[in-house]
């Protein structure tokens, strides 16, 4: 970067300011929190993090310097709630995804609901999904996926508040196209990935405990080689006199 273009020291040291200030109003607003989803909060928490990441950014450019600050991406938090605050209706929304592992297995269970013989036309994976789907609960099929053939992968569920119930076919030809993000009341995922995630800590606290145990064995083995040559030194004065050290 040329020097032209570098802020200047009066630019990073107002960029400091500006996360000063926004520290202050930060804690103001979670001191006068009037709930859990506060949009106050939730506003000064992005102000906090937008001053801080220029800052960051301005300091680098000019002192080729960082900050010991993770600036966290504002575009993954969820925007507060700001739907109804007594709710006459809700939608939930849910996907859960599937691989098909065992095929065979997914075509026998089908068989078995319609009673298809071994010797008829054979069933496709496509039809058997229709049969399973058709004669199983969604909440069934999670809990006895392996036995249809079937491989758990992410899952997600939404539950969305609304003042008031749709019209009876209103939004069946596009049933995940209006949903309002600040009207989500709670929501849960599974996935495999936060699995991984524990794992990694997991390994981490391991790796410190194999170091610190690694330490402690080898003090053992050096006590255990002074005590090998103590004894060494005993054998020999009990061949004869040790011949003495100059000071």
């Amino acid at each position: 970067m040329s020097d032209a273009a570098q802020p200047t020291a009066a630019e990073v040291r107002a960029a400091a300011e500006a996360v000063k200030t926004a520290l202050d109003r930060h804690l103001a607003a979670v001191e006068r929190r009037s709930g859990q989803d506060d949009p106050a909060v939730y506003e000064a928490f992005n102000a906090l993090a937008a001053a801080a990441e220029a800052y960051d950014e301005l300091l680098y450019d000019r002192h080729d310097e960082v900050t010991p600050f993770e600036i966290p991406d504002v575009d993954d938090s969820p925007p507060p709630y700001a739907g109804p605050e007594e709710p006459h209706a809700l939608s939930v929304l849910i996907r859960r995804d599937y691989a098909v592992v065992e095929p065979q297995r997914l075509i026998a269970q089908a068989r078995r609901v319609t009673d298809l013989d071994r010797e008829d036309e054979p069933v496709t994976t496509h039809a058997a999904l229709g049969v399973l789907f058709g004669e199983y609960e969604p909440d069934e099929i999670a809990s006895r996926h392996t036995e249809f053939g079937l491989e758990e992968g992410d899952s997600t569920l939404w539950v969305e508040a609304a003042e008031d119930l749709a019209e009876p076919g209103e939004w069946l030809n596009d049933p995940f196209d209006q949903v309002d993000q600040e009207s989500i009341v709670c929501r849960f995922d599974v996935s495999a990935v936060f699995d991984e995630d524990d794992e990694e800590d997991d390994e981490d606290d391991d790796d410190i405990e194999d170091v610190e145990g690694d330490g402690h064995d080898e003090d053992e083995e050096d006590h255990d080689e002074d005590d090998e040559h103590d004894d060494d030194v005993n054998d020999g004065e009990s061949d004869g006199p040790v011949p003495a050290r100059r000071a």
